[in-house]
């Protein structure tokens, strides 16, 4: 698709414009919603195919794959009043709103399907999560660094919950930084060594040959300072507060 439109310009939707329309891309036209207004005018200085439109339906109007990245609260009053045509197809980043719900809102036939891309497709390094599979959907996402389309929603709101985890582990990472600068270490320097500690185990995770718990075994010694850590803190009552908070998020999901 050659015509991409999207509605609210948050980090995600800015992360995708600049996942198309960075080095080495080959660039659609991007058509951009006012809605984050100083985001949409700093990228559509930066890339010579975006576009700040009018409106919202100005975006639909000129788009053929209309990406809806509004707050899932927020997309009623967002989506008001938009006239769909049956040919575009529409993609939704809205976690927590469901085909038939956005279908009802727009009140359209077009195709909709669901997507969970995450920050690193600026990078082309994300694979994103979509629901239900559709080839030129799907294609679009290839290119920002793949794509995995998944068969039902239930399905997909248990990716949309894993999601749910990203920033409780920089909080994890904020937190071990924290008790370093409270052992004398300066702050700068103990955030320094804790990104590029982690930094490493993620490289580590591009090693798809060894399931997780395999990494974790290998990466510890019997009677060793990780294997200590693991047991004393990440026990079995703490990661069974973990599943169950998983449990309400997926609950509020569906």
């Amino acid at each position: 698709m050659q015509r991409i439109g999207i509605i609210g310009v948050g980090e995600i939707g800015r992360a995708i414009v600049e996942g198309l329309c960075g080095e080495g891309a080959t660039s659609p036209g991007v058509f951009l919603s006012p809605r984050g207004a100083r985001a949409a005018a700093e990228l559509s200085e930066r890339y010579a195919g975006v576009r700040v439109c009018a409106d919202n339906q100005e975006v639909v109007d000129r788009s053929e794959l209309v990406i809806i990245a509004v707050r899932g609260q927020d997309h009623h009053e967002a989506l008001a009043g938009l006239e769909l045509d049956d040919d575009k197809t529409v993609v939704s980043l809205m976690a927590g709103v469901a085909i038939d719900d956005l279908r009802r809102t727009l009140a359209t036939s077009a195709p909709i399907v669901r997507a969970i891309p995450l920050p690193a497709v600026r990078e082309r390094r994300s694979v994103t999560v979509t629901c239900p599979s559709a080839p030129a959907v799907d294609a679009f996402f290839e290119q920002l660094g793949g794509a995995l389309p998944v068969a039902d929603e239930s399905a997909f709101n248990v990716y949309s919950a894993l999601t749910g985890t990203l920033t409780a582990h920089y909080g994890y990472l904020a937190t071990l930084t924290s008790w370093a600068a409270g052992q004398g270490i300066a702050s700068d320097t103990a955030d320094r060594y804790v990104r590029g500690l982690f930094q490493n185990v993620g490289r580590s995770l591009d090693d798809g040959t060894r399931p997780l718990h395999r990494l974790a075994a290998d990466h510890e010694t019997p009677g060793g300072n990780n294997e200590r850590i693991r047991t004393t803190w990440f026990d079995a009552a703490n990661a069974a507060a973990l599943r169950e908070a998983l449990d309400g998020l997926l609950a509020d999901l569906r």
